[in-house]
């Protein structure tokens, strides 16, 4: 591509898209760890599409599955049945609750479906509404999943919020169990807060949440689209927390690249929706389904969770020496691939812009946060050369 046609894809999403995002590269194309922008420079992509390419970009089995089945049939109405949907819907049987899910497009859309299975089950069930949500939380952008987000930052100018949600201090116990009223349906959190800082629960609290909704005869709902799908370091992260919840919703890495959601519920929850009690359009759509279960299959034959383990052992040691060296950095938290360097003041955007200048993509996660999520299958020496650009990065920024 030419320095003229970069220019033109910038000003064509300039000039006819919504200003909703702050944009700050042109890309191209992606392999594996690197994305590759217009004029032949290239960065090692910690972002993974925001927790969404697992695999890295243009995986050769997740490719081949999508090409396969767009020439098979690329849309089949839910008012159908379709073998490849079907397929994936048993694997979220066997790797999930043992029940039932429904799929759909986006990580919104299958909180949403949590949000209204939690209440049409409280419904019929003493006429429960309320669902219990964490403070710094963030469940979507849906007017329903924004008004159960914990941040009034992304509500504001929203208002009224929808009614139903309350909110409990994250990480503590106590203030969880004085929100839950007799009109609590279900308790809905995430065992690593992503947008919300990377702030991963504690066992304490995570193995608490579940004996207290047990005392209380309450749903326990884990948020699973960015802490999921191996990124912490098991398939699902309530899974090293010795949890089952009642229900889970998934998205971002499950479609391997494409629009692909999924609430995944216990057998107890699974016929609480009804014919036309909820759908979807798109969900479930047979390209992308056929392209999560090329990665659900990669996930097996190569190895991925002990990469995810070995690896984010090697970057939070490599992090935490930069913790030591600087002391504008305060300290490195997450759990497996799920990562943040936390500065001790506002700094991340400065810092995200040394590093995207020195070749490597990460996000933020607040203005003190820096996020990184490299593909669960980055290498050894893309690793390597990662956290060297970091401390570049660093002593760009913060050196003499």
């Amino acid at each position: 591509m030419s320095n003229e046609s970069a220019d033109r894809a910038a000003a064509l999403c300039t000039d006819y898209q919504m200003d909703t995002y702050a944009r700050t590269a042109t890309l191209v194309r992606g392999r594996g760890s690197r994305v590759f922008g217009p004029r032949g420079n290239q960065y090692l992509d910690f972002t993974s599409g925001i927790s969404v390419l697992a695999l890295g970009h243009a995986h050769p089995a997740v490719t081949e599955a999508i090409k396969t089945q767009a020439e098979t049939i690329a849309h089949c109405s839910n008012l159908f049945f379709n073998e490849t949907v079907g397929q994936l819907a048993e694997k979220l049987h066997k790797v999930g609750l043992g029940g039932k899910c429904f799929l759909c497009n986006s990580g919104a859309e299958a909180n949403e479906a949590a949000i209204k299975l939690a209440r049409l089950w409280g419904g019929a069930n003493g006429g429960r509404f309320e669902i219990v949500c964490m403070e710094n939380s963030f469940h979507g952008r849906t007017m329903a999943t924004l008004s159960a987000t914990g941040q009034r930052k992304v509500q504001q100018g929203y208002d009224p919020l929808l009614p139903g949600f309350r909110f409990a201090a994250f990480n503590d116990l106590e203030s969880v169990r004085a929100a839950v009223t007799d009109k609590t349906a279900a308790v809905m959190l995430e065992c690593v807060q992503g947008e919300g800082g990377v702030v991963p629960a504690t066992e304490e609290f995570v193995r608490g949440v579940r004996a207290l909704c047990d005392e209380k005869g309450v749903l326990m709902i884990c948020d699973e689209i960015q802490c999921g799908m191996g990124r912490t370091g098991t398939l699902w992260a309530f899974e090293s927390y010795g949890v089952k919840p009642d229900a889970f919703t998934a998205a971002k890495a499950l479609g391997g690249g494409l629009p692909l959601g999924a609430l995944v519920a216990s057998p107890a929850l699974s016929s609480v929706f009804t014919p036309g009690s909820h759908g979807s359009t798109f969900g479930g759509n047979p390209v992308a389904c056929a392209a999560s279960l090329a990665v659900f299959d990669a996930f097996d034959k190569e190895k991925t969770l002990e990469n995810v383990a070995r690896q984010s052992a090697l970057m939070r040691r490599g992090l935490e020496g930069l913790v030591e060296k600087y002391p504008q950095l305060l300290e490195v938290r997450g759990k497996g691939l799920l990562l943040g360097l936390v500065l001790k003041e506002p700094r991340a955007g400065e810092l995200l812009d040394e590093l995207r200048a020195g070749g490597l993509l990460a996000c933020k996660a607040g203005p003190s946060v820096v996020r990184f999520l490299p593909p669960l299958n980055v290498s050894d020496a893309d690793m390597e050369e990662a956290l060297e650009m970091i401390a570049d990065s660093l002593d760009a920024l913060f050196g003499e």
